[in-house]
């Protein structure tokens, strides 16, 4: 009989001074407690135990300090909803009696759009339903919780109001794609609940500096993608695609600039398509290590100079290898994905 183990959430035992590491990493060093359970039959497993809560005092007192601020500097990068952009603002109105060849026109424009980038929208579009996940993520952090699920503090409402205005771009992705008739649907709507469904750990602790620094970095890393295909999207002549991908790009760059400001506080805590390639991840270090002045901050203890210089130095690292990897490529690999009905995309 096969043992389950589940993970196993515990508090930290350790309250580590945190470090620009926690930034590649997006969790402290490694705290992991791991066994093996041989049979003649199973291989060994490894057990994972989760850590929670690794945030001290002291810290969680920095963003107390900050609830004032975030109200003046963070709320006012929301928009209020009667300025904000709605799907129904790029997609045919089907009140219209024009709909059905509106719906004409959206179909025969999107046939100029290659299968490989429809597929990265679906991609795309399915990371922005796990929306669910994403608050779920938030909710919980140290010193910045909802605790009724109403709370007015200002750390909650960016949660609540940032969560309504992410929450549009998946709408907007998924009428398009059905609307366009390129895609199997079907597919698609069995992978989102698979997605949500397993939840996710992206090993931050409850720590409002990780789990801030996560989002910030992913916000970035959204924003790539999106803006490249909607100039891609116009450079194939589809107008409309282009619109929508612009309007979403800019929001998640709005998005991106909470962590600002925890620096200032508390300096030691710290390819082939083109639309999201290793040199973008690389792209995306160099920007919010520039951002946020990573190599001119002083005052750091001696772990603090030591992961300030690695963190640093990621990017010039990564784009290195990342050359090697190119010269190693002799040929182009083809997939099928169910997405677009198990046609060929080259990577």
């Amino acid at each position: 009989m096969a043992l389950k183990l589940n993970p196993v959430a515990i508090p930290s035992q350790k309250f580590p001074s945190l470090h620009y590491a926690s930034v590649a990493n997006l969790r402290p060093p490694k705290v992991v407690m791991a066994s093996t359970l041989r049979s003649s039959s199973n291989p060994p497993r490894k057990i994972h135990v989760q850590v929670t809560h690794s945030m001290p005092p002291q810290k969680i007192e920095i963003f107390k300090s900050m609830e004032k601020w975030a109200e003046k500097n963070i709320l006012v990068h929301l928009k209020p909803v009667e300025k904000s952009w709605q799907s129904q603002d790029f997609l045919p109105d089907p009140t219209s009696e024009g709909f059905f060849e509106q719906v004409k026109e959206l179909r025969e424009l999107s046939k100029e759009i290659p299968d490989g980038y429809f597929d990265v929208l679906v991609g795309d579009m399915i990371t922005e339903e796990a929306l669910p996940t994403y608050q779920t993520i938030l909710n919980p952090l140290d010193g910045v919780r909802d605790e009724t699920g109403a709370s007015p503090t200002s750390w909650a409402v960016w949660t609540w109001v940032w969560t309504t205005e992410e929450n549009r771009h998946g709408d907007v992705l998924n009428k398009y794609l059905y609307l366009s008739g390129r895609v199997n649907m079907k597919q698609i709507e069995k992978t989102i609940p698979y997605l949500i469904g397993s939840g996710m750990d992206p090993l931050t602790e409850n720590n409002p500096y990780l789990g801030f620094i996560y989002t910030s970095f992913q916000e970035r890393a959204t924003f790539i993608p999106h803006w490249n295909t909607a100039r891609l999207a116009k450079e194939d002549g589809d107008m409309k695609l282009s619109q929508i991908c612009r309007a979403i790009a800019a929001d998640e760059k709005r998005h991106e600039t909470i962590v600002d400001k925890l620096f200032e506080i508390d300096p030691d805590v710290s390819h082939r398509l083109g639309v999201y390639t290793v040199n973008d991840y690389a792209d995306i270090l160099e920007y919010l290590v520039g951002r946020w002045n990573l190599e001119k901050l002083t005052g750091l203890s001696g772990e603090g100079r030591k992961s300030q210089d690695y963190v640093c130095g990621l990017a010039s690292g990564i784009k290195r290898l990342n050359g090697r990897g190119q010269g190693m490529d002799k040929e182009t690999p083809t997939i099928p994905f169910s997405w677009i009905f198990n046609r060929q995309v080259k990577f």
